[in-house]
């Protein structure tokens, strides 16, 4: 203790063994003691004494479309990772598209870091892409240290970053089952998604249509067999569809190594509130009925889903155009993670210890991040310090999102980011930022 630079105490320390009154102390950015409340400052160090505002381990996300380079018109490092900063996002994964070029080569990895190194605010690991014809880069891309890589089994919606068939799956991951890597998959079948009916224009509910539960369950479902011949490690990105949840229960009994995420969106927002035109509503897999959004919650509850990222997926505001068949499909919501969940989860009577362990604990160890995660001895001193009772209305122009577009705007959202801390240095004050110091992460050898 002797060594201590810094000590936080708060009444509400949000540990892996509850919340409570507690006194952390940070050296040379790890943290090196949960002490009691009362426990005296070493000599030397700074106490920051964040009275009855919340201590929460810094957010783990590890969906999010940075787009840098290529299309850093649609999002960039620089303002990604503030927007990170501004929610309590201390560790992002960047997906390996929209990015051009894409990361599906050691090369490509090489040229988005170096676009990124000097511009991260927060720490930043990347993925990498299976495409199908790039089955021989995956081992040098996983030696190279990337997390994993993602696969979309429909059309991605752009040219350079094509779906996998049946076929094309079962090499690529038969290829990383041999060298024990993670593989992250868009899941839906685009023979469901072809059959189903397709009507342009403003009405959500005929995007709605198109994109049926069908093909997320049709999709999983072949995954899950996928994965069951090849005892492959794998995780299903982003669920919407709460059919496919008995399927995921099932296969993970079975033993099958098998994960899977929601989002913000789909725990927060539903169908029948969603405004025809308001393609800023528009992600695939849709946002879908309160109905099916109650059954996510109670994954959630039971362990069946792990964890919640974002999949911040911008674009330019000329791409959200009110018809949503060729409108952009992403929703803009890393800044406002934390609070839209726990906005929905303190409704629902969860607390502060589940939206941790679905948003921070559960994805730092999808990554294998060991020193992400958690307030304990050893981890790394990355923390948000949260207001949980007070409110805010979401105000377009305030988001450091480069193109303010989202989902949420009007909304009255519970919980107010005060700081947000990177190995033991606040980032982020009072709405103000520091110089970027964020590190580029690579998987854990």
């Amino acid at each position: 203790m002797s060594d201590a630079e810094l000590m936080l105490r708060s009444t509400r320390v949000v540990t892996p063994e509850g919340t409570r009154a507690a006194s952390v102390a940070v050296a040379g950015g790890t943290i090196t003691a949960v002490l009691p409340y009362e426990a005296e400052t070493p000599a030397g160090a700074r106490l920051e004494d964040l009275g009855d505002d919340a201590l929460l381990p810094g957010l783990v996300d590890t969906h999010v479309h940075v787009n840098d380079p290529g299309r850093t018109e649609w999002e960039g490092f620089w303002t990604a990772t503030r927007a990170a900063a501004a929610g309590g996002v201390t560790t992002l994964v960047d997906m390996p598209l929209n990015s051009l070029p894409p990361t599906t080569t050691v090369e490509h990895l090489r040229a988005k870091q170096a676009v990124a190194a000097s511009k991260v605010h927060v720490d930043v690991g990347f993925w990498g892409g299976a495409l199908p014809g790039n089955v021989k880069d995956l081992r040098p891309l996983h030696d190279a240290g990337v997390f994993g890589f993602k696969a979309f089994l429909s059309p991605s919606g752009v040219e350079e970053f094509p779906h996998l068939t049946q076929d094309r799956l079962a090499a690529s991951l038969a290829e990383t089952a041999g060298f024990g890597g993670l593989f992250i998959v868009h899941a839906e079948d685009p023979h469901r998604l072809d059959a189903a009916p397709r009507h342009g224009g403003p009405k959500y509910a005929d995007f709605l249509a198109s994109r049926p539960r069908g093909a997320e369950d049709t999709a999983v479902a072949a995954l899950i067999a996928q994965a069951r011949r090849l005892d492959a490690r794998v995780h299903i990105l982003h669920l919407s569809s709460s059919d496919a949840l008995p399927l995921i229960a099932e296969a993970r009994a079975e033993g099958v190594r098998i994960t899977v995420e929601t989002c913000p969106h789909y725990l927060t927002l539903s169908a029948e509130e969603v405004p025809d035109g308001a393609s800023e509503f528009k992600c695939c897999p849709p946002i879908r009925e309160a109905a099916n959004q109650d059954l996510l919650w109670q994954a959630l509850a039971d362990g069946v889903i792990d964890c919640v990222v974002t999949d911040h997926s911008p674009s330019t505001a000329d791409l959200k155009t009110d018809d949503f068949a060729t409108a952009w499909g992403g929703i803009s919501g890393l800044q406002l993670s934390l609070p839209a969940v726990w906005t929905e989860a303190r409704r629902r009577g969860h607390g502060l210890e589940d939206v941790v362990r679905w948003t921070s604990a559960r994805t730092a160890a999808l990554v294998g991040l060991g020193r992400k995660g958690a307030i304990e001895a050893g981890r790394d001193a990355d923390f948000a310090v949260l207001a949980p009772e007070e409110t805010f209305t979401v105000d377009p122009a305030a988001l450091q999102h480069r193109n303010r577009v989202t989902a949420y705007a009007g909304r009255t959202l519970h919980g107010v980011v005060k700081s947000t801390w990177l190995r033991g240095q606040r980032i982020l004050v009072d709405g103000e930022f520091t110089a970027p110091s964020g590190r580029l992460l690579t998987r854990p050898h």
